[in-house]
């Protein structure tokens, strides 16, 4: 069976995010709560955890996996990003909002869409990821935990752990989080920001003089 660590939603415990951080390291699976719903979550080129993802929520390899960053210099490392999506993006981050962007070649292959050589990425403003984020030193790859034949998020930390039981490495407990998946914003044209997903965090672009954005 998995581990299950209830970490605190404000003031994560330091032992507990070491673990956490162990665990990941070991190409591990955890599931744990972000600031839209809990995510599937794993260390960014474990191919062996990858797919232990893709079987829980029965994906194919055309799914967006997303990649969780701490900060926008780490964004920059993995995707491509002109000096207006830079703008853009640091006038709506952190925040519940998945970013579509041109991949580097610093993104492991196996993370790519086949046919676009896009990412998704996201930098969560949830104390917890945070800290492991912070932590681990390196980005996380996730994907919001929709069972299959579902259209919402599992929400229930212990009955995740009924329903995964060993199909994960750890579930982290850290109180509600929402019911609803990020929003995907489309930034690969630097004309037009574009609309995925919607997710439940509507996206409106501010004006250029409140958020100083000019596309």
């Amino acid at each position: 069976m998995s581990q299950y660590f209830k970490i605190h939603p404000q003031n994560p415990q330091l032992h507990l995010v070491r673990e956490t951080v162990h665990i990941l390291e070991q190409e591990g699976v955890i599931v744990m709560p972000t600031d839209s719903a809990y995510a599937l979550t794993c260390k960014i080129g474990s191919k062996k955890a990858l797919t232990r993802i893709r079987q829980i929520r029965n994906l194919d390899n055309r799914h967006h996996f997303t990649l969780l960053c701490r900060d926008l210099s780490e964004v920059s490392v993995y995707a491509n990003i002109s000096n207006p999506v830079f703008r853009l993006l640091k006038a709506y981050t952190p925040g519940p909002y998945t970013y579509l962007l041109s991949a580097t070649r610093e993104v492991p292959r196996i993370m790519l869409h086949p046919k676009r050589k896009t990412i998704g990425l996201r930098i969560p403003s949830h104390p917890i990821p945070q800290a492991i984020l912070q932590l681990n030193d390196a980005p996380l790859l996730s994907c919001t935990l929709i069972m299959p034949g579902d259209d919402l998020p599992l929400i229930e930390p212990q009955a995740i752990y009924d329903i995964l039981g060993p199909r994960v490495d750890l579930i982290i407990d850290g109180g509600y989080c929402g019911i609803e998946p990020t929003s995907i914003i489309d930034l690969t044209d630097d004309i037009e920001p574009k609309g995925g997903r919607g997710g439940g965090y509507p996206w409106s672009i501010k004006t250029n003089q409140e958020a100083k954005i000019s596309f």
